[in-house]
């Protein structure tokens, strides 16, 4: 049962919602654009259609999430293409590497929204979000971007209570990133480093692994783990696999980072 406090922020944000008559949701399958969905689902049917962008930064296995979830919600989901290796400024990789694709990215969901006739596009921004610098959160003002999940003062943590409440199969899902996030700043991005980082994650998601990262310094792979994976990772078969693994994949060297993962790719800028 949910607290009085929580159950009055669930309410706004289903008023947000429903106020804003027909949204066009940046969805990634991710928690927060997932609450998002579900919530504009519940309150606009067939007027809330999520868009998942797919591009060389995006992982296939998120895709795999964001379509199973939306079904299980029975949300209308559309998947488009986009690519931000063709943006010179986005594959320099600097500090508004994020500027750049989310750009990318609004531009693409404001055609659609145009299009389609929608009023508003909404992205799955919490409070918690606010006091990082996010130059993602920039490209979405300026692009007029709403973040009902703001506006409703939700966190992440609230989030995934009344993901769980709601019935959603991803609310304690592991936060995501965009590949480029694992090619330190001024290293610029190719399709074929963004490939090799994402069959790396992929080997440890085989593997078992539930919260983790690859980042990619050239020749070393840094495995981050959250602690609590960090025991199984250096078990000795395990870490035979995975050397072995990454090794195949062109990186000489592979590391454990002994201070496990951290969000924002501390340590690459």
């Amino acid at each position: 049962m949910l607290s009085a406090p929580l159950q009055q922020k669930l309410d706004r944000l289903r008023r947000l919602l429903s106020e804003m008559q027909s949204v066009v949701v940046a969805y990634s399958g991710g928690i927060d654009s997932t609450f998002v969905l579900r919530v504009a689902h519940e309150q606009l049917q067939d007027r809330a259609v999520g868009i998942t962008a797919v591009s060389p930064t995006f992982p296939a296995l998120e895709l795999d999430v964001a379509k199973r979830v939306a079904g299980e919600i029975g949300a209308r989901h559309e998947i488009v293409e986009t690519d931000q290796l063709a943006i010179p400024a986005f594959t320099k990789n600097d500090d508004a590497r994020c500027f750049h694709c989310k750009t990318d990215l609004y531009q693409l969901l404001g055609a659609i929204r145009k299009e389609r006739g929608a009023e508003h596009m909404v992205d799955g921004t919490n409070v918690d979000d606010l006091g990082d610098d996010r130059p993602g959160i920039r490209a979405a003002r300026e692009w007029g971007v709403r973040s009902p999940l703001v506006e409703a003062d939700l966190s992440k943590t609230e989030i995934r209570a009344l993901a769980k409440e709601l019935g959603l199969s991803n609310w304690d899902k592991p936060a995501a990133a965009c590949l480029s996030s694992r090619i330190p700043r001024g290293i610029a991005i190719t399709r074929e480093k963004l490939s090799r980082v994402e069959e790396a994650e992929a080997l440890l998601h085989r593997e078992g692994l539930r919260h983790y990262r690859v980042r990619d310094h050239g020749e070393i792979a840094r495995i981050e783990a959250a602690l609590e994976d960090m025991s199984q990772l250096l078990e000795p078969s395990l870490r035979a696999r995975v050397s072995a693994g990454l090794k195949q994949l062109g990186f000489r060297f592979v590391t454990v980072d002994l201070e496990g993962y951290r969000p924002g790719g501390i340590g690459l800028q």
